[in-house]
């Protein structure tokens, strides 16, 4: 990888996903809207990121938690208005911050004027704008699956033929192939750019395309086979095994060559703006293209593709990850996002979470590339499994306690469960501000959109964290302002460093300006750890009162990681 002289902001800059329906509820009927996001905005101030990424603002059924956009250049009522929008964006320039909106490419609603035009007739001038295919009732074109659930086409009795959706049926695919098409989403994208906005995640990037052959997938194939692999094998060798039955089932619908045509094009949108950015939901480096001409951010998903966050894990990952960037691509880094279970479920051990925690935080913060965080990471939220089915809000939910009744034969109380896990309403509950009913998300008469994990009531909560100085929230600013103070941790190379322990990770970042030395125990066991040359200074410790300047071979706690500036 070659870094400019003139690294951009996207680079240096530290992310910050807001799930609106769960940030902050302004007006107090129980669901995250912009007046409470404006509100917390000098709380993200304080909290020392760059930039925000806001999840599904538009207007929507909210069939697929707003991924499913009913109109693409207005706000959803239930967030506030389009005036509302720009004073939002304004008041996160004014504090220098930025902002990255959701775009969903691949489909729209069904409730999207586009598709109600569609559907209306044969003949209709926007027929063309979705893929619409002849055949009978109950004979679909293909045997291809939707991702979220049974066949991937849709009859319309209407007028007489199926129309195709990867995602819900309520998610119709676009036609990408219509000019048209691309367009008017080109222009839904100048719309927010010329309002200001400074970029855009892009949603399912890999689904744009189809394969227009239309071939079939192996008979027999079927999606309560795949659920019974996947409850039923053991990992990692079973993992494999689901994951190749998964490619082959959906091998014809995803990651199509031409979607890379597209990307193109949109880079040269986003080019004619200054200082924009485009971050692709993916981890297929070829969307980076030769570096300059598709997506600026691709993110590294792998690293938080495990049950364990060894140093082993993150020194192969790294390895692999760097290798393979193209000259000029700069990476991308998260553990967790709307769509995953929360850091402190997914990697914590059940003795060490609030350490692993932090160490996590300094791991993500030093790696080389841009870092993005999850709204409620900064305080340890976790997992928060609703056990009564008629709170489910995420689809997936009941469409895995339908699969685990019908595959597996479980009872009630199993497969509740079994939904609550598998679905994504667990890693969306309302952010925790206050040691107030309902967290302080909205007043205590009022009902959240979804139920609040009751460890609100146990500290996990931002006001309580912030009066004391040894909380996740005082440490997540701490180590936030290090990096924005150390051009060494935003744009310095990387350099991995053996030592004697595989569970000690000890890398170096590097600038012109001053060389870094990041040492983490990622393991339950003390560690003593020879640093590889002489330090100066510790930077900034996981823990206090266990390591000294002075001591060439410390002795490192579990999970505990030390900054030190190299001599």
């Amino acid at each position: 990888m070659i870094v400019k002289e003139s690294t951009k902001w996207w680079q240096k800059a530290v992310f910050y996903q807001i799930y609106p329906r769960s940030f902050a509820d302004g007006n107090g009927d129980g669901i995250g809207d912009l007046a409470g996001m404006i509100s917390k905005l000098n709380y993200l101030q304080e909290l020392g990121v760059d930039a925000i990424w806001l999840s599904p603002h538009f207007p929507s059924p909210f069939v697929d938690c707003g991924y499913d956009v009913s109109d693409y250049e207005d706000v959803g009522p239930e967030y506030g208005t389009l005036e509302q929008f720009k004073h939002f964006l304004n008041q996160i320039h004014q504090r220098g911050m930025r902002l990255v909106l959701d775009l969903v490419l691949n489909h729209t609603s069904d409730q999207h004027r586009w598709f109600i035009e569609s559907r209306s007739s044969r003949d209709n001038p926007k027929r063309d704008w979705y893929i619409w295919r002849d055949g009978d009732p109950g004979e679909p074109p293909t045997n291809w699956f939707s991702a979220f659930g049974g066949s991937a086409w849709e009859y319309d009795a209407h007028t007489s033929a199926y129309y195709y959706h990867y995602f819900f049926k309520e998610q119709p695919d676009l036609n990408w192939h219509n000019p048209a098409v691309k367009e008017a989403m080109f222009n839904a994208a100048r719309f927010w750019l010329d309002m200001g906005v400074d970029g855009f995640r892009l949603d399912a990037v890999g689904t744009i395309f189809e394969d227009e052959t239309y071939p079939a997938i192996p008979e027999g194939m079927s999606q309560e086979e795949l659920y019974r692999m996947a409850s039923q094998y053991v990992q990692p060798k079973g993992e494999k095994t689901v994951v190749s039955y998964h490619e082959e089932m959906f091998k014809h619908q995803v990651d199509r060559p031409e979607v890379h045509l597209i990307m193109q094009e949109l880079r040269k949108v986003i080019d004619e703006y200054d200082d924009r950015v485009l971050i692709g939901e993916t981890d297929d480096i070829a969307f980076y293209g030769d570096g300059t001409n598709e997506l600026h951010l691709i993110f590294n998903f792998p690293l938080m593709r495990t049950n364990h966050l060894t140093a082993q894990h993150v020194s192969q990952n790294q390895l692999e990850r760097l290798t393979a960037l193209p000259p000029m691509a700069w990476p991308c880094n998260t553990l967790g996002n709307h769509d995953s279970a929360r850091i402190y479920t997914a990697f914590g051990d059940g003795t060490h979470n609030n350490v692993q925690n932090k160490l996590y935080l300094m791991l993500l913060l030093t790696l080389k590339g841009t870092p993005f965080l999850y709204n409620g990471e900064e305080i340890g939220m976790s997992d928060y499994i609703i056990n009564d089915l008629s709170r489910f809000r995420d689809p997936l939910s009941v469409l895995y306690y339908q699969l685990e009744k019908r595959v597996n034969g479980s009872d009630e109380r199993t497969t509740v469960l079994k939904g609550a896990l598998m679905g994504r309403d667990r890693n969306r509950t309302p952010m925790q501000w206050s040691n107030a009913l309902n967290g302080g998300f909205c007043p205590p008469e009022t009902e959240p959109w979804l139920p609040v994990n009751s460890d609100y009531a146990a500290g996990v909560n931002v006001d309580d964290q912030v009066s004391n100085p040894d909380s996740m929230i005082n440490f997540y600013r701490r180590m936030l302002h290090v990096r924005r103070q150390n051009t060494a941790l935003q744009t310095g190379e990387y350099q991995e460093i053996s030592t004697d322990s595989a569970d000690i990770l000890c890398y170096s970042r590097s600038d012109a300006e001053q060389t870094l030395l990041v040492v983490l125990n990622m393991s339950p066991e003390i560690q003593r750890v020879r640093l590889p040359f002489k330090v100066k200074q510790i930077l900034i410790n996981t823990m206090k009162n266990w390591v000294h300047i002075e001591d060439p071979e410390p002795t490192l706690q579990p999970y505990q990681g030390v900054i030190y500036i190299a001599a």
